[in-house]
């Protein structure tokens, strides 16, 4: 799963899905995912949004107020769960994914920040594998992981059963998509980004729809997570503002976001549409994201709260 995350897989959080993504991206004509594949997109998706996943960090912190054992279900390449191990240095944090290539990175990426002494790993599907959990969570974290599960209530209900007494349950769903460009960019259609917004949802209804054990549900997730025997306690909104003009590392990462959705959606997209990410993906031509002015990223992720209180 991978949670770096930020777009639907994210962020960089996405379990064996969806993938952090996270929210990594929902691209694919197939609904199959090589997370493996997505790594350097997911790290540098979650890296760029580092600024987010502090003030999350932050506002979780005056809830869950010194956790023991944090627990990132649907951990990807581990940036995120390595910034919760900076946030809380008190705590100790094991990153939870189905994909064992993904937490070889998160592993190596806490080996080099050094915190592999209070870091540790569990591969495995999402919500069984908490089974192997020594101690129950203070803070459980699913970053646009959850909706890569087919029973979504009913892997709630198995997260708040992994949680202490009074511990919280931080769930990442939602928000809005992605922006980089204007409405109107001087080639092709304008509102090109909402169209491709609207063939990622159908992507990602098919995606929901092809689950082991899919079970359709209304996404009110206060009332998911009440159902799942805990408290539901806040829900906020975080955004990414990076405004034109961005720097290399933002512009690279739209660059490699627009050219995911021209590979996966493919014939999806209209023949207009294609030749305009054609040009914004030609890194020779002025309108390209290589080069044009008016690049930027703007994104909110949402997150709910809910404790277990007994």
């Amino acid at each position: 799963m991978a949670h770096e995350h930020g777009e639907h897989r994210h962020g960089e959080h996405r379990h064996s899905e969806h993938r952090h993504g996270e929210h990594h991206g929902h691209f694919h004509g197939s609904t199959d995912i090589d997370w493996g594949a997505m790594a350097p997109l997911l790290e540098s998706q979650a890296e760029l949004f580092a600024p987010l996943y502090e003030q999350v960090m932050a506002w979780l912190a005056k809830e869950a107020a010194e956790p023991g054992l944090i627990v990132d279900a649907g951990s990807g390449p581990g940036v995120v769960s390595c910034m919760f191990a900076e946030a809380f240095p008190g705590a100790r944090v094991v990153a939870v994914d189905g994909s064992e290539p993904l937490l070889e990175r998160a592993r190596a990426r806490a080996a080099r920040l050094g915190l592999g002494d209070r870091f540790a790993t569990i591969a495995g599907e999402l919500p069984d594998v908490l089974d192997e959990l020594d101690y129950p969570a203070d803070l459980l974290w699913a970053g646009n992981s959850l909706h890569h599960m087919g029973d979504q209530r009913a892997a709630l209900t198995a997260f708040a059963k992994r949680l202490a007494p009074g511990g919280t349950l931080a769930l990442l769903e939602g928000g809005l998509p992605a922006r980089f460009l204007p409405r109107d960019i001087g080639i092709g259609r304008p509102g090109l980004q909402a169209r491709l917004d609207a063939l990622q949802e159908e992507w990602f209804a098919r995606m929901r729809a092809e689950l082991p054990g899919s079970v359709a549900e209304t996404e009110d997730w206060p009332a998911l997570l009440a159902a799942a025997g805990l408290k539901p306690t806040r829900t906020r909104s975080f955004l990414l503002d990076l405004p034109a003009p961005v720097s290399d590392r933002a512009r690279a990462h739209v660059a490699a976001t627009l050219g995911r959705v021209r590979e996966s959606l493919g014939d999806a997209v209209d023949e207009d549409d294609r030749a305009t990410l054609d040009r914004l993906l030609d890194p020779e031509d002025e309108a390209s994201v290589h080069r044009r002015k008016d690049v930027f990223v703007l994104k909110a992720h949402t997150v709910y709260t809910a404790v277990r209180t007994s």
